[in-house]
């Protein structure tokens, strides 16, 4: 019997950054996001021995041990080596892992990955975790056992998909799917472009920087947290009274106070491929999860989104296709 999971990567619309401790601990923070038919697949064999193979196609790495007691984090997969240790995994399986997004996309990549992962071993071992519930122990997994900091929105992303608003008032985190018109989701699906700069970034640097920033009481980065906070609540109001252009003004606004917070947020292609898009016809548009790279997403006037792909391509960056989608994490076991 193969058992295999399917976990969503996310757009995040606005107020990311304010889901990242202290500022979420102490303030409060909000986001807007929406996961997106692009996906980490995974799937676990079980073994009648103790071994433990991981095979990473995005990586095309492979490793095997003998058993869970030589799981070491070594910078080689620590990720799947993470979950396997901290659900107490003992048994010998073969574990197969490949994701639609590349690492350091700004896509919530990692947290998909982690989502999968738990969504397997839970299955497994034949607990009924809650989305909820996956969605912590996937923070575990980066946070605690690993100590890569971030942000906590991608995991409930990828564990609850749709379209949501969540918040966070540490430890709580509490969510609503949004009840967006179909029309809205559609004209939405159809105005925006979203792009590959195909440079990688490590988002944990630059959210140190900010937090520290945050922690000294820096006007500047405070106001500009704060002000992602409230734009992702007003986002929320754009999206259910089907305002768009509201909204496109609103991912403009994001954009604006995410380089407020330190300039390797942008850089020299990224403040190219914006120039282009808003002079063929973008009038929104940010960098996805901390920016310095990774991907873009543009919203675009009536009927201007194939001239915004054109010029982007242009520059020799990859457009990439979607639709939302709002299953979250999917599992199933599959006969041999």
């Amino acid at each position: 019997m193969k058992i295999r999971a399917r976990a969503p990567i996310r757009l995040d619309f606005g107020g990311g950054w304010t889901d990242v401790p202290p500022f979420s601990e102490k303030e409060g923070g909000a986001v807007l996001n929406a996961t997106i038919n692009r996906y980490t697949y995974a799937t676990l064999i079980p073994r009648k021995d103790e071994h433990i193979r991981i095979i990473s196609a995005d990586f095309d790495t492979f490793l095997e041990v003998h058993d869970f007691k030589q799981l070491e984090y070594d910078g080689n997969l620590d990720l799947i080596k993470a979950g396997i240790k901290v659900l107490g995994i003992k048994q010998g399986m073969d574990l197969y892992v490949r994701c639609d997004a590349p690492p350091g996309s700004g896509t919530g990549s990692s947290s998909s990955i982690s989502v999968a992962l738990i969504g397997l071993l839970n299955c497994l071992q034949k607990e009924k975790l809650s989305p909820h519930e996956i969605a912590k122990l996937g923070r575990v997994l980066e946070l605690q056992e690993l100590h890569i900091a971030g942000g906590k929105q991608d995991y409930y992303a990828s564990a609850l998909g749709g379209i949501n608003y969540i918040e966070f008032e540490d430890p709580a985190v509490s969510n609503s799917r949004l009840n967006i018109r179909p029309d809205v989701i559609s004209e939405m699906e159809k105005h925006m472009v979203l792009c590959n700069t195909d440079k990688s970034r490590l988002s944990g640097n630059i959210i140190s920087t900010v937090m520290k920033a945050y922690e000294r009481g820096e006007k500047k980065t405070t106001q500009a947290l704060f002000a992602l906070k409230r734009i992702a609540h007003e986002m929320k109001s754009a999206l259910l009274t089907g305002d768009l252009k509201w909204f496109a003004s609103l991912l403009d606004e994001n954009w604006q106070n995410q380089k407020k917070l330190d300039a390797s947020t942008s850089s020299a292609q990224i403040d190219s491929l914006f120039k282009t898009a808003y002079k063929n016809g973008a009038i929104g548009g940010k960098a996805l999860g901390a920016g310095g790279g990774g991907c873009l997403i543009f919203y675009c006037e009536d009927n201007r989104e194939h001239d915004v792909r054109k010029a982007l391509q242009k520059k020799g960056v990859q457009i990439i296709d979607f639709n939302f989608e709002f299953q979250g994490l999917f599992t199933w076991a599959q006969p041999e």
